[in-house]
């Protein structure tokens, strides 16, 4: 019998991301068990705490696990959980689980699959350096400043990379879980439990959901200032050499400092200014597609079609129909 081992992390998570999977995993197996016509379970799961002392997450929910991490001595696949709030204090308090990690994937050959941002402390193992991962988008900006030496692929709600698996953020942890389903258990009961569950299948891009905020979490008063020039006036041309000229920096000092700043270079940080708020009179407004491209300084359809998609995953006439509440009703 296989193992799997679902993390029950010590301070802050959100309770749905550690029962859902759970739940969705023991479909999983009564299922291919109707399918096989065998009584005998293909895994065992287990809930697997730094110790048994029940959980409690939000002062209201508590997990009780089932097994510790001296307990196991060898598991198949590690599910971890995500965790929430100060992710490097989370991640220093639960630095017993990011040492047995590490173990058993290098001693037993453990697969693993971090879930939000679980990445976390699956990134503080060391095991995806020179690797891709994703995670959720509020945290790409403190992940690529932490492990700079991860491929972070930040549209992706699914990623993986020789049997270390990754997600995006929140209740994309179903489709992941529907993910790891079919790689565990086929393509037939994975249908299954998004049939049972409804939950959709084959979702694999974050882009649609993330909204940019710009990255402000650095001291660099110069940058900040560009920044705020470029969110007041991206709807006129603006170059490279006009914004270094506003901020009092020479052109390569400005490029090296924005990008050390945000993880943009200025001409993608305003592409995204331009998208967002491009995003924001779909959702809200009545404007035609041409209307919109104009309002936020594009004059080319082709160009503007394309850098919206890139950036949200989808076309700016499909972003309308799915977010714009009188679209949706006229559909």
């Amino acid at each position: 019998m296989k193992h799997i081992s679902v993390l029950v992390p010590s301070g802050n998570s959100i309770v749905d991301t550690i029962i859902a999977p759970y739940n969705l995993l023991n479909m999983a197996i009564s299922y291919s068990m109707q399918l096989s016509k065998s009584h005998k379970k293909p895994f065992k799961i287990d809930l697997v705490g730094l110790t048994l002392e029940p959980v409690l997450y939000q002062g209201l929910f508590s997990i009780q696990p089932t097994a510790t991490i001296s307990d196991i001595d060898k598991t198949d696949l590690i599910i971890i959980s995500p965790i929430s709030g100060d992710l490097v204090l989370e991640v220093q308090q639960n630095i017993k689980f990011v040492h047995w990690i590490k173990e058993q994937r290098i001693k037993n050959g453990a697969e693993l699959a971090s879930l939000c941002k679980g990445s976390f402390l699956l990134a503080e193992t060391g095991l995806l350096n020179g690797k891709s991962c994703t995670t959720h988008w509020t945290a790409h900006d403190l992940f690529k400043q932490r492990y700079p030496k991860v491929n972070l692929i930040q549209e992706k709600i699914i990623c993986e990379d020789n049997g270390i698996y990754s997600s995006g953020g929140a209740y994309s942890i179903l489709n992941f879980t529907l993910y790891l389903i079919e790689r565990y258990f086929g393509r037939e009961t994975a249908i299954w439990c998004s049939k049972i569950a409804e939950i959709d299948f084959d979702r694999k891009s974050q882009s649609e959901f993330i909204i940019f905020n710009g990255q402000k979490d650095h001291s660099d008063a110069a940058i900040h200032k560009a920044q705020e020039y470029i969110e007041n006036n991206f709807k006129n041309k603006l170059s490279v050499e006009q914004i270094a000229d506003v901020v009092n920096l020479g052109s390569r000092s400005f490029l090296r400092r924005f990008k050390k700043a945000t993880f943009n270079t200025p001409i993608e940080y305003i592409r995204r200014v331009k998208v967002e708020a491009a995003k924001k009179q779909l959702e809200s407004t009545a404007k035609s597609i041409l209307e919109v491209m104009y309002f936020i300084g594009y004059n080319d359809e082709k160009a503007f079609r394309t850098t919206f998609r890139r950036y949200s995953g989808l076309s700016p006439k499909e972003y309308q129909k799915k977010y714009n509440r009188e679209m949706a009703f006229a559909s």
